[in-house]
């Protein structure tokens, strides 16, 4: 029997039983750490509960994948190691973010070629975490490759599936915490009900048709919260503005000069929004920030076809600074002046998004004698097979004394927007 050193009393689990080993792991600085990262920052600007960070999130991820590990379809494939593996990997698996979460994200990918995974399994592995790990008994090489789904234990695909795939407990946590906290929330999502009916089928994870009902709410939520909550409007600006000050201010600053771990952890929401607002670079756009003087959004529009000229607009970043240049050119402002904002940018909170390309989810119908025979989801679920078409969202951005003029501009060139869309709040 697995024993339990205590409690974390979550707001929207309940109570959440740690072990020993968990406890030590939670109680180190890089966990700590992710006390001073929000999940969703820029959200606050938008829905002012959202300042949840990543600790509480993190913890959530570690109590669904123990959930999930308990589920009789995979606990007969896992030992009671594994199970602790799985646990500490998906405590573990945000302990990479940088300051303010995705945003960061920009900055390791354009001057780097990182993401934070890259930066999850390099903090497990060289840092603090590493001997601590192994003074519990466990391997950081195994957990720094499993914290972002890639052990590929052979014969046990579903491992790394049960923290990164398109029903992972990632997901599952994120989309009721991220609703709970902003109070966007768009029906209920019965998650154990997802939990209880995953299973393995070929060695990977796959959905029981029984619960087709809580998988469809499930990718409506996902759908809905990304246009709600991730890429609103409003949220955006903000996002797109703490991105622009790192990197005005990266070289002054040194934000990506970091050598090991320790002066990577050191980076975080407070200490960078600090350094951000002393630095003679990025002050003016904290302080705009600090006073809520936003970007306005001039030009927004949803594309549901497929267009070579609009796929290179998401795509090509070389394409989108033409466009840029053009708007700003046709506006007669200047060029910084003007900011495209697509969901394919690294910057934006949850790239894997169900509404970009989603992947078919593995599913299956079990007969009476017990077989799983494997289903496509697209003939079962009139819902997928609408949610799988092709949608993408494009914004222009511009400061509210250009918002007229570069509208107009961004409109003759990309194509009129509705009127209900060009509201900025």
């Amino acid at each position: 029997m697995r024993r339990y050193w205590g409690e974390i009393k979550d707001p929207v689990h309940g109570y959440v039983y740690i072990t020993e080993a968990e406890k030590e792991i939670i109680d180190s600085y890089p966990v700590q750490r992710l006390h001073r990262l929000r999940q969703l920052a820029g959200a606050e600007f938008v829905y002012p509960g959202a300042n949840h960070t990543r600790f509480e999130h993190s913890v959530g991820v570690m109590y669904l994948a123990g959930r999930l590990s308990e589920n009789p379809n995979l606990s007969q494939h896992l030992s009671e190691d594994e199970v602790q593996t799985i646990r500490i990997a998906a405590l573990l698996h945000d302990v990479g973010h940088g300051p303010f979460s995705h945003i960061f994200e920009h900055i390791l990918t354009k001057f780097l070629k990182k993401t934070h995974e890259d930066m999850t399994t390099w903090v497990i592995q060289e840092s603090e975490l590493s001997d601590l790990i192994n003074g519990l008994g466990y391997n950081p090489e195994v957990i720094g490759k499993l914290a972002v789904g890639k052990l590929h234990k052979p014969g046990k695909a579903f491992i790394d599936q049960i923290i990164r795939s398109s029903v992972d407990v990632d997901k599952l946590d994120f989309v009721v915490r991220d609703t709970h906290h902003t109070g966007a929330e768009y029906g209920y999502v019965d998650i154990f009900r997802l939990i209880h009916m995953l299973d393995i089928l070929e060695e990977n994870l796959a959905v029981d048709l029984g619960a087709l009902s809580a998988l469809e709410s499930f990718m409506l939520a996902r759908i809905e919260s990304f246009k709600s909550i991730y890429f609103h409007r409003v949220g955006r600006a903000a996002q797109i503005m703490i991105a622009m000050a790192m990197e005005e201010a990266k070289d002054e600053l040194g934000l990506v000069d970091f050598k090991s771990p320790e002066e990577y952890l050191a980076l975080n929401d407070y200490t960078v929004w600090t350094m951000l607002k002393k630095c003679e670079k990025s002050r003016g756009i904290m302080e705009n920030l600090e006073r809520r003087k936003l970007l306005k959004c001039a030009y927004d529009r949803t594309f549901y076809v497929r267009d070579k000229t609009v796929s290179s607009i998401f795509n090509v970043e070389e394409i989108r600074n033409q466009m840029r240049d053009r708007i700003a050119s046709e506006a007669g402002v200047e060029t910084q002046s003007v900011v495209i904002d697509v969901p394919t940018l690294p910057s934006v909170p949850y790239r894997h998004s169900v509404l970009l390309e989603p992947m078919e989810v593995p599913v299956f119908q079990k007969t009476r004698e017990g077989k799983k025979v494997p289903q496509r989801l697209s003939d079962i679920s009139g819902v997928f097979e609408v949610l799988k078409g092709f949608i993408n969202i494009l914004r222009v951005y511009t400061e509210e004394q250009h918002l007229k003029k570069v509208g107009l501009a961004a409109a003759k060139l990309l194509g009129e927007t509705p009127s209900s869309v060009t509201i900025s709040y």
